[in-house]
């Protein structure tokens, strides 16, 4: 027999989904509105659609660093020199840059800084050198990171972003990156939401140079912490940020914007947006209880099913009330049972959602009667339902 019950509570697994987004679109070619706890799209626009990473790139190479100074294998008092290949290559350039000089000792954190505050080109040639020899077998690193941390339309040719042919990401890869840098490496992250870093000398009046953090949110948006801005002819302008309120924390990628100001508003306007009309639900820790159900032929006559992992779910505050959950399982189960054995599902159906199966488990072991019991106990339950008393 088929048990279906409909339970009071609504919940959901931490398991990625795609939310419906409703009365909201933007500009950019290129979007993904992301909901860090739960992994939850909340929007998404051409998100799996190639386009060249420009400046964003820049994440990954900072990644990789800071993955480096976690393990143990790089330290941000370490210092490099300026090769006079780093140098040459961007001297005169009209892009970004830290503003090293030729044979100058610099260190990992201002390398960092200049990456992360100035977009420094010239920081990240020579952060790639340091840590791989060349820019190439660097870029190649980068690819492979992609690959591993599931960024899975996404190549590298160098360490800035600069314009190369078959070099590639996505938004939802992008989306992707920087959910991982939040995530593993909370104390270096921080690095991100400075606004100025000053380093190297104008030669037309002797002063220090002193640049501004690119990305606008930092400066319009309360709560937001990070990431890259990133802009060339071809990408256009875009951005990846990120901000936390009220303990919520979202990020959000467009590009294939037409100006900084485009480029602004429209992440501005996506964040917003995801605060105002989401929030994130959840009713049960990992291992509750949510019900039991019958056992046949077994040595207790109930089993406890259990949800193993916290039930969370982000969902649009309009469709809440829409939020439907049943557990479904064939009654009576059968003994023996093991504990976490999977015995049951819930069935969840939102407004705007696909529908999700979610594994129940047994929460206990119930071992089989043997012997003549099985005649008493199979007799019990034809006559009273429950099986085993």
């Amino acid at each position: 027999m088929i048990v279906i019950k409909r339970l009071a509570a609504f919940v959901l697994l931490l398991l990625p989904l795609t939310v419906a987004a409703q009365g909201i679109d933007t500009a950019a070619r290129h979007a993904v509105l992301l909901e860090v706890e739960t992994g939850d799209i909340l929007f998404e626009k051409e998100a799996n659609a190639p386009f060249p990473p420009a400046s964003m790139a820049k994440m990954m190479t900072v990644y990789l660093a800071f993955e480096q100074i976690k393990e143990g294998a790089l330290s941000l008092d370490d210092t490099t020199r300026v090769s006079d290949e780093a140098w040459r290559r961007w001297a005169g350039s009209e892009g970004s840059l830290m503003f090293l000089s030729a044979g100058e000792e610099v260190s990992v954190s201002q390398l960092l800084h200049g990456i992360i505050v100035s977009s420094g080109n010239d920081a990240c040639t020579v952060l790639a050198e340091m840590m791989s020899g060349t820019e190439d077998a660097f870029a190649l690193w980068m690819t492979e990171k992609a690959a591993e941390l599931g960024m899975t339309n996404s190549k590298f040719q160098n360490a800035s972003g600069w314009p190369a042919p078959d070099q590639y990401t996505t938004a939802h890869d992008l989306a992707v990156l920087a959910e991982q840098t939040v995530r593993n490496f909370p104390e270096l992250y921080s690095l991100y939401s400075e606004k100025s870093f000053t380093h190297g000398t104008d030669f037309r009046n002797g002063k220090p140079i002193t640049q501004s953090n690119r990305n606008p949110l930092l400066y319009r948006m309360d709560g937001a912490d990070g990431l890259k801005t990133g802009h060339t002819e071809a990408a256009g302008f875009g951005l990846t940020g990120s901000a936390i309120r009220d303990g919520r924390r979202l990020i959000v990628v467009v590009a294939g914007l037409d100006s900084m100001s485009a480029r602004a508003r429209e992440s501005q306007s996506l964040l917003e947006y995801g605060f105002r009309a989401f929030d994130t639900y959840g009713l049960f820790k990992g291992n509750d209880v949510i019900g039991e159900a019958d056992v046949w032929l077994g040595a207790q006559g109930k089993v406890p099913l259990v949800v193993e992992s916290p039930l969370k779910l982000t969902l649009s505050r309009r469709d809440r009330t829409g939020l439907k959950m049943t557990l479904s399982y064939d009654a009576p189960i059968p003994a023996p049972i093991v504990k976490g054995q999977p015995v049951a599902s819930i069935v969840i159906t939102a407004p705007g959602l696909e529908d999700r199966r979610i594994p129940v488990v047994a929460g206990a072991d119930v071992v089989q009667i043997g012997g003549f019991g099985k005649i008493g106990a199979a007799l019990s339950y034809l006559l009273f339902g429950s099986a085993g008393q």
